[in-house]
């Protein structure tokens, strides 16, 4: 009998995490859209759709068009029924933003990093800073946070408590969660930065629809999230992903992780302004930081030979990398994110000739390589959803 219960109590949670991923992802559904997505029964649906109604957890959300019949209830997840919070730790900045659970903005603070002062207290601090600013701006209780999720650059290891490993950063087994649950008593969930990118654009921006899919970030520094056959991979201790860190010139330029060679050393913002610098004779690139700096080098290349050949190096640099995740992981997509990526978004068509000219044909022609739909923000939104992906596979049972 016991046994009985537990099984019945175990098919519930898997038909409640199948129904909500669907309304989450794809609502607003009505029940007959559920039943034939999901391929539960109607009693089913409904069953289970009315818990989670008087849970307020799903709302109804207006009549379907009709062809003439009796007009079905459109559902969704309830926005209000608890909010998340991502952020972005990047090598210049901490981002934090509070979404509600339909994933719409609801406020957003920014906290500068001196690339030369990344202390794990520090960003511990403006990460904690950045959950009290946004709840405060937004009028929402710390006890209606469902946890916060946290983009960073670097290796990410699972465990107990998630310790980062970031050279880039001077980070050598920082142990981040402890550092940031001192202050907190939200649950905290950690990730590398890539890989959260990838998530967010794989359920509402350019991955949709894609089994086999390469997200690459090119920002500061650089790095990918594989996704196979749906799955984010990891490998065995979660630092798959590191394209950077490949080596694109053997001996080649000096990585900021101390190895020669490294893509990162050739694309990475910091690399492309040092390269521009370069071509310059020394010159100073005008700017405060590298944002600004990388947009006086798009500027430039208007009027300035200089400038269009440091661009044009660095869309076939750009390009060869993506040649080699297409020949290493024959995706349908490979999508381009990060700031410095959008910033150089005119580059597109020259680093699709250029990874065409590397590829293996075959693979190549099987892919497309786009840009990011969601825009700088893409590492903040999918570090939200990492306490909403664990939510959704638990059944939607609040701990």
């Amino acid at each position: 009998m016991e046994l009985a219960r537990a099984t019945n109590r175990s098919v519930r949670l898997r038909n409640r995490s199948a129904l909500l991923t669907k309304l989450f992802l794809d609502g607003p559904l009505t029940r007959q859209d559920l039943v034939r997505s999901t391929g539960l029964s109607q009693p089913a649906v409904s069953n289970v759709v009315a818990d989670m109604i008087d849970e307020g957890l799903v709302v109804e959300a207006g009549a379907a068009e009709s062809d003439g019949g009796r007009p079905s209830m459109l559902l969704r997840i309830a926005p209000r029924f608890a909010f998340l919070i991502g952020v972005d730790v990047g090598e210049t900045r901490v981002r934090v933003e509070l979404f509600d659970f339909a994933m719409t903005l609801l406020a957003s603070v920014e906290y500068p990093l001196d690339p030369a002062r990344t202390e794990p207290d520090l960003v511990a601090g403006h990460v904690l800073a950045g959950i009290e600013a946004v709840t405060g701006q937004a009028g929402v209780a710390p006890g209606d946070v469902l946890g916060v999720g946290i983009g960073v650059s670097g290796v990410v290891e699972q465990g107990t408590e998630a310790v980062v490993h970031a050279q880039a950063l001077g980070w050598d087994g920082v142990p981040l969660e402890r550092l940031i649950g001192a202050g907190t008593d939200l649950p905290l969930h950690i990730d590398n930065g890539a890989k959260t990118l990838g998530q967010a654009e794989m359920w509402f921006g350019a991955g949709r629809g894609a089994r086999h899919a390469v997200f690459a970030l090119v920002g500061s520094g650089v790095g990918a999230s594989v996704v196979t056959n749906g799955a984010t991979y990891r490998g065995a201790s979660s630092s798959a992903g590191e394209w950077g860190h490949t080596t694109l010139v053997y001996g080649g330029r000096v990585c900021r992780c101390g190895a020669r060679g490294c893509l990162e050393a050739y694309v990475g913002a910091e690399a492309i302004i040092d390269r521009y610098r370069e071509a310059r004779r020394g010159r100073p690139v005008p700017g405060e930081d590298e944002e600004s700096q990388i947009a006086a080098l798009v500027a430039a290349a208007e009027t300035s030979a200089t400038a269009r050949r440091v661009l044009e190096d660095t869309a076939g640099y750009l390009g060869a990398g993506v040649a080699n995740l297409i020949n290493l992981f024959n995706p349908e997509r490979v999508v381009l994110g990060g700031w410095a990526a959008m910033a150089l978004g005119d580059l597109l068509p020259a680093v699709r000739e250029a990874a065409g000219r590397q590829a293996l044909r075959q693979p190549y022609e099987q892919a497309s390589i786009e840009l990011c739909r969601l825009g700088v923000d893409a590492v903040a939104l999918g570090a939200a959803t990492l306490p909403i992906a664990r939510f959704l596979t638990e059944g939607g049972v609040r701990r």
